[in-house]
């Protein structure tokens, strides 16, 4: 990621809350898509309050937080769609 990639805020000197949060969000959905993962898997140690069914291969915990990830998916979207491609040429 490169500095044209941050909001103007966070280019400024005293925008180090700003700087902070644009970062936090890209922290959202790799972590809801790991967790989704760990529910899925049927660890017992890891279960926290959910158990599973022998019926269904995924428990509730695992489809909330594998929506939760989709739903976080913002900010990774909109940084690949404005990109700039290897012609320079940036397609907004």
């Amino acid at each position: 990621m490169s500095t044209h990639d941050l909001p103007s805020d966070c280019k400024a000197s005293n925008g180090l809350y700003a700087c902070i949060a644009h970062g936090l969000n890209f922290g959202a959905a790799p972590c809801f898509m790991l967790m989704a993962w760990i529910a899925a898997s049927g660890t017992s140690a890891l279960a926290i309050c959910a158990t599973t069914s022998p019926i269904r291969p995924i428990n509730d915990m695992a489809w909330m937080y594998l929506l939760m990830g989709i739903f976080h998916l913002s900010p990774w979207l909109h940084l690949i769609g404005h990109r700039t491609p290897a012609n320079g040429v940036a397609h907004h």
